[in-house]
């Protein structure tokens, strides 16, 4: 059963912007360490930096928290299997919202000026 849904699109250049304003005070901000690691090595790095941007916000909306119930920026973290897949590892207050019956599933994608990502809330099939 589906308890949620979200989708965000977010121009790549959008944050490029904020990354030359503001810097690390933007980047610590919203990215975890690992997300940083990952995205700052690679070539296109403003794209994966806005890919993970618009997953925490499609997250969000998925789970519908808004800022009011606990939702922090760093408490959703994107990272990729082996495979290239993208997961999610929610923690702080946010780490309630999936469990063992709940499952939280993304997908992105890219063009060459913008980032969409959709997030998807699911309560396993419990057989009954």
């Amino acid at each position: 059963m589906v308890l949620g849904v979200g989708i965000d699109i977010i121009e790549i250049d959008r944050i490029k912007k904020s990354v030359d304003r503001f810097g690390d005070l933007f980047l610590n901000k919203i990215f975890t360490k690992t997300e940083l690691k990952y995205s700052l090595s690679r070539a296109n790095k403003y794209q994966h930096l806005a890919a993970r941007f618009a997953a925490k916000e499609a997250i969000a909306k998925a789970l519908a928290t808004g800022w009011s119930k606990g939702f922090r920026w760093k408490d959703i973290e994107i990272f990729n299997e082996k495979n290239g897949m993208p997961k999610v590892k929610l923690t702080g207050q946010l780490a309630n919202f999936v469990s063992r019956e709940k499952s939280l599933k993304i997908t992105m994608s890219h063009s060459e000026n913008y980032v969409t990502c959709f997030a998807i809330l699911y309560q396993e099939n419990s057989g009954k």
